[in-house]
């Protein structure tokens, strides 16, 4: 193994100090077009209140007209106008930091539309005024130290929390968009996009994942693996890597959803009849599922044909009925208390958790190792536990924080879920200068140290929000 010369240190260092300069720069301009796009809907306006017959018009004159100039899509330059409208009214503190670059304008959008909830209480009477400002000084924190896509997980909770019942509303209320469309994609190809209940959509998914896996074990004649790196519960195929959805996230700057697996990657061997990556087996099975099946009585519905797995958290007095408070299905956000009892009747498996003041889990009902053990980290880490990182739990692998070779031990503390790319990072084949180790605290957070000796922090979801 070789390490990196001082002076080749140093600039690497530079070149990321000069990366995160200007991502904070870009973050900035950012915001300038944000303010130019809200001062331009406060003329529009102020026009349509001179012309209210023609208001639509006025409306639709200003998107083409920006959509035209910026060579952009009109449903992008609506967004655009809608995020920038209600950053301006709504949320001084979170237009604060985006001047400043300390957040993105993937991390406003998230922001800006997980309050949607908490403006609706408030607009309605249902929630003191005093809980947008409350949501804009949590929503910066957050903000501030984690990615777009946790950002919104931890945001649609704590909207959740600070409008109370609204959230089972708002729930049955969405409920009635549930939609299919079909839109060209070019060169003979369409995008069929599914609009349903993340509950139903999760599963479907993995379903769609778990069978795929299936199709390519079956034609290597073989399970499919990886190097030794550490023991899970779950295998990890290198194919999974590719479901860590880059539309969700903003670490690139690329945002279309349009990523695939690396090719440089590690891969299964595949034979020649067959070369199928797992994104295209899984596109195939969707397309013999729908074609090849009817629903009837004896297949029931979409909840009792479930076989994909979701892990739902909810609190004993929501299951039996005494209160509403939302459940949450893990890694996505609240879940309608209903949803939650009825798959609560559909599935024997059941674990009861225990959680400190903080809301963190601290033991299961059951205290030896193993499967308890297991069970605990699942609830505790949700996602892989690389700062940034959302592979749900049972497509990663269970680490050692402190390698077990050097005498780490099997306990609580020294034990994390991480997804296969991120768990390679750490592995002790790896050359010193390109490895991240890795150190857990005992309340779970993790410190990353990268090779050039930066610090990155992830801490465990609370599963209990105070407010």
């Amino acid at each position: 193994m070789t390490s990196a010369t001082d002076p080749d240190r140093e600039q690497r260092a530079e070149l990321l100090d000069s990366w995160v300069e200007k991502r904070r720069q870009i973050a900035s301009l950012e915001a300038e077009a944000s303010d130019l796009l809200a001062e331009r809907m406060r003329l529009s306006r102020s026009d349509s209140d001179e012309n209210p017959f023609h208001r639509d018009a006025i409306h639709r004159s200003m998107i083409a007209e920006y959509s035209a100039a910026g060579r952009l899509a009109q449903g992008s330059v609506e967004y655009a106008f809608s995020d920038a409208g209600f950053l301006d009214a709504s949320h001084p503190g979170v237009r604060s930091a985006f001047r400043a670059g300390s957040i993105t304008a993937a991390h406003v959008r998230e922001i800006v539309r997980a309050a949607g909830v908490v403006r609706e209480a408030v607009n309605n009477g249902r929630a003191e005024a005093d809980v947008l400002p409350l949501y804009d000084t949590v929503a910066v924190i957050v903000a501030e130290r984690e990615t777009p896509a946790r950002t919104r997980a931890h945001l649609r909770e704590l909207a959740a929390v600070l409008a109370g019942s609204t959230v089972a509303e708002r729930h049955a209320r969405s409920k009635s968009e549930r939609t299919v469309t079909v839109r060209p994609a070019g060169d003979g190809l369409c995008v069929l996009t599914a609009v349903l209940p993340e509950h139903l959509a999760t599963a479907i998914l993995d379903r769609l994942t778990r069978l795929a896996h299936v199709v390519v074990a079956g034609r290597n004649d073989r399970e499919p693996t990886l190097a030794p790196v550490d023991d899970g519960e779950n295998p990890i195929y290198p194919e999974d890597i590719a479901q860590d959805d880059p539309s969700r996230d903003d670490y690139a700057i690329f945002g279309d959803g349009t990523f695939t697996t690396d090719p440089t990657g590690p891969t299964v061997e595949h034979i020649p009849s067959d070369t199928r990556t797992i994104d295209q087996v899984r596109a195939d099975l969707l397309i013999d599922l729908l074609l090849a099946s009817d629903p009837s009585a004896a297949n029931g519905s979409g909840l009792d044909s479930i076989l994909g797995r979701i892990h739902v958290t909810v609190a004993a007095s929501t299951l039996a009925g005494c209160d509403d408070r939302p459940a949450q299905l893990d890694g996505h956000g609240p879940l309608h208390p209903d949803i939650a009892r009825d798959l609560a009747g559909r599935n024997g498996g059941w674990t009861r958790l225990f959680l400190d003041p903080t809301g963190l889990v601290v033991e299961t009902d059951t205290y030896r190792p193993t499967e308890p053990m297991r069970r605990f980290l699942r609830a505790r880490d949700q996602h892989c536990r690389f700062p940034g990182c959302r592979m749900p739990v049972h497509r990663c692998q269970i680490d050692h924080t402190f390698d077990h070779a050097k005498g780490g031990r099997t306990e609580i503390h020294n034990l994390a879920h991480l997804c296969a790319r991120h768990h390679s990072l750490k592995h002790p084949d790896v050359a010193d200068d390109t490895r991240w180790t890795a150190q857990q605290l005992p309340d779970g957070t993790i410190d990353w140290f990268s090779p050039l000796g930066r610090t990155y922090r992830d801490s465990p979801s609370r599963r209990v929000m105070f407010v």
